[in-house]
């Protein structure tokens, strides 16, 4: 017996070594990121790697994995390798504290090397433009976690080509966008739940951008959806 007993015995000898094979960039360990990171590390998946420049924060505690009181003030993607080696201390788990921007994003992947699936679990739009774009013209599998925030009903999300998509802000955006930049498909998760409108902070008046609202059991939802179509995929 050992830790994926259970895994193997559900999904066979042959596609748990696949996963321990496997290579998963993860950009973003926030409140869709860590669940998803955590939930592949317990279906084994070798490499991790893991993409974030933020630390915790007090108001992370009411969604994200890796937050604690005992964390705030460190990287999230250190706590959430060390969170790995708990987990699974074989798996190899290696982190960039890096803001990804347009310009960097094409030596941060010739700088990790070959990578079987590429996660978008960010919030900046024209990040998750680049890394749709990159992926496309490299042939490299993504998927893409659209906006959580103001959502109360995680059973209303749904993986998608972002052209089938609808109602969400963000998927709007991001059809826009992409068909601009001729990436003529992209995997996504996402929601038609009508978003609802936070209440106003007023120390956060004179932000450009509104602080959405957000609850403990959504991101995470959408953490394990795109971990299950992630690994799904893998072993196919």
């Amino acid at each position: 017996m050992n830790e994926f007993s259970r895994t193997e015995r559900l999904i066979g000898t042959d596609a748990l070594a696949r996963l321990a094979q496997a290579s998963v960039l993860v950009f973003g360990v926030g409140g869709v990121g860590s669940h998803c990171i955590e939930a592949l590390a317990r279906c084994g998946v070798g490499r991790l790697i893991l993409v974030d420049n933020d630390t915790v924060a007090l108001t992370n505690l009411n969604r994200q994995s890796i937050a604690y009181h005992s964390t705030i003030g460190q990287y999230k993607t250190q706590v959430m390798k060390a969170r790995i080696a708990d987990i699974n201390p074989q798996a190899r788990t290696e982190t960039r504290e890096t803001f990804v921007l347009p310009e960097n994003l094409p030596a941060l992947f010739d700088e990790l090397g070959a990578v079987d699936y590429v996660i978008d679990a960010i919030d900046t739009v024209a990040a998750k433009l680049a890394i749709a774009q990159y992926a496309y013209e490299h042939g490299i599998p993504l998927i893409a976690s659209m906006g959580t925030g103001n959502k109360l009903h995680g059973e209303l999300f749904e993986i998608a080509d972002i052209y089938d998509t609808s109602v969400c802000p963000l998927c709007r955006v991001m059809r826009r966008e992409l068909k601009r930049r001729g990436v003529p498909r992209l995997k996504v998760l996402y929601s038609r739940e009508e978003p609802l409108t936070p209440a106003a902070d007023p120390e956060e008046a004179s932000n450009k951008r509104a602080v959405p609202g957000s609850i403990s059991f959504v991101p995470p939802v959408a953490g394990l959806l795109i971990a299950g179509e992630v690994i799904r995929d893998l072993i196919c």
